[in-house]
């Protein structure tokens, strides 16, 4: 069971962070040559309507709904293939009117998520964006659905793989509307929704091969679809309080001029590591405590909970405070050139600090809430985060006026944190399955000091880097695999890890 996790956690790390690598060129290329001006706020608020969505209806409510109840079934191929052919057909209705409704009442939406771009020209290029790209939520959360039947099955390379898609057609994107002269906004919203038909392809295409044949048709509601819903609803609702949050992040962002980019470029660094680890704990530990459960097995249920922490926190921890003490020379490393300037980069990196203290926190979620959705409880988790939304509106709108854009990134770390506390504090009845083990309890302290020592490293190499002079990137490099090796380094002589651990786990993942 252990070499089934290990094996998911690596082969889905491993993509997501080739997802990101490339997710960080077509950044670059984004702030070079759209900068933080009108036309790269309002694609910004564009991209993040059907993201949001996405969110909503695919990897939050429906496949938390889903996946478990999916996982049950796959001891009878047969009743499992109906299943997942009777979901992606309600699921492509719902959206499909969703999408048309969207498509109408666009400058609404458009005023919810940044009113503060309404009477100037960011307003109306948000809704012609806006509209171009909202159709990749009805591709891409089908491609989210069919993910999840193949993560159930095991199979986790396509559904990680595709993401990748999505950045290298950005890529060529901008690089051919450079080219013929194009409007770069109009470009990169027109390849939005060609994406998401990109990566729909990949995974109904490893889906066929495999056996799962998902077509839409006519839904039905049957007793199975019933039970889904019941279960998805609370999530559902969830879900919608996780957006209200990112609501009310841009609706702070949008009241000062570049504010939404600052806070979109912020959080693309720090969802480096939280895609990496959290996405690859999340995808691979639901199914797999799904099944424990099912089949009586605490132990395995204790012993995938506690493998998927420690590995959380052995990537997540040195993350954050190697982000908190280097934010701003990988800002400028990564994104100062062309149209961001000097001053973008220093408010930048002022919110990926605030962002950096909450990462732990969001991998924290993703490791605990499978214990609740794995028991198809979805409604603690809901009353849970609609308290941590009303702590992330009043954080983010009470300090709005006194710290500027940075209180959407001090709301949005303050209620993470609140979201861990309420979900650790549920699980005191949860039994074995739910406490961490000895390993657990002996190795995150050691990990935690281990982080800790490494920042302080950091520090004096980032004031001696810079009496050097040397360029960006080159020093950038130098903070990072020199961090790393002083964290591997500090693991082993706390005792964190024993070399012996070490190749057992290597020796089981292959």
């Amino acid at each position: 069971m252990q070499s089934r996790l290990i094996r998911g956690f690596l082969s889905v790390g491993s993509w997501t962070l080739v997802s990101r690598v490339t997710g960080f060129v077509r950044d670059i290329l984004m702030a070079a040559w759209l900068g933080t001006g009108p036309m790269a706020q309002a694609f910004v608020v564009a991209l993040s309507l059907p993201n949001m969505f996405r969110r909503f209806f695919a990897e939050g409510a429906f496949n938390t709904a889903f996946v478990p109840l999916f996982s049950k079934k796959l001891e009878n191929r047969a009743e499992a293939q109906r299943f997942a052919s009777e979901a992606f057909s309600g699921l492509f209705a719902v959206l499909l009117i969703l999408s048309a409704v969207a498509m109408i009442f666009m400058p609404v939406m458009v005023w919810l998520m940044a009113s503060g771009f309404h009477g100037d020209e960011r307003f109306d290029m948000a809704v012609l964006y806006s509209r171009i790209t909202f159709p990749y939520i009805l591709l891409i959360s089908l491609a989210s659905m069919i993910s999840g039947v193949l993560n159930a099955n095991g199979r986790f390379t396509a559904a990680a793989a595709a993401p990748v898609l999505l950045n290298l057609l950005f890529i060529a994107a901008m690089y051919l509307g450079r080219w013929q002269g194009w409007d770069l906004g109009l470009t990169l919203a027109w390849a939005t929704p060609v994406t998401g038909l990109a990566q729909l392809g990949l995974v109904w295409w490893d889906a066929r091969r495999t056996g799962w044949s998902l077509w839409p048709r006519r839904p039905r509601m049957t007793p199975d679809m019933r039970r889904l819903l019941a279960i998805a609803l609370p999530a559902a609702f969830a879900g919608g309080v996780v957006q209200v949050n990112l609501l009310v992040g841009r609706q702070v962002g949008s009241q000062f001029e570049g504010g939404v980019t600052w806070l979109y470029y912020s959080d693309r660094l720090y969802q480096l590591p939280l895609g990496m680890v959290g996405a690859a704990v999340a995808v691979v530990l639901l199914p797999e405590l799904a099944r424990r459960l099912q089949a009586g097995d605490d132990a395995g249920g204790q012993s995938a909970y506690s493998r998927a922490t420690e590995f959380g926190l052995f990537l997540t921890l040195p993350a954050a405070f190697a982000i908190a003490v280097i934010a701003q020379p990988m800002v400028a490393a990564l994104f100062q050139r062309g149209e961001f300037t000097a001053h973008a980069t220093a408010m930048t990196a002022q919110a990926l600090i605030v962002y950096a203290f909450g990462l732990p926190a969001f991998v924290l979620q993703k490791i605990l809430q499978p214990l609740y959705f794995a028991r198809e409880d979805t409604r603690t988790p809901f009353r849970y985060a609609v308290i941590s939304m009303v702590v992330n509106a009043v954080v983010a709108v009470g300090l709005m006026f006194s710290l500027g854009f940075i209180a959407a990134a001090l709301g949005t770390t303050v209620a993470a944190w609140i979201m861990v506390l309420q979900l650790w504090w549920g699980t005191r009845n949860m039994g074995q399955a739910a406490r961490a083990d000895t390993r657990l309890r002996r190795a995150a302290p050691r990990i935690f000091l281990a982080s800790a020592l490494m920042a302080v490293a950091l520090w004096f190499m980032k004031a001696w880097l810079s009496d050097l002079a040397i360029g960006r990137i080159p020093g950038l490099a130098i903070l990072v695999f020199g961090g790393a090796a002083i964290y591997f380094a500090l693991c082993f002589v706390s005792g964190a890890y024993r070399l012996s651990e070490l190749k057992t786990a290597m020796r089981r993942s292959r």
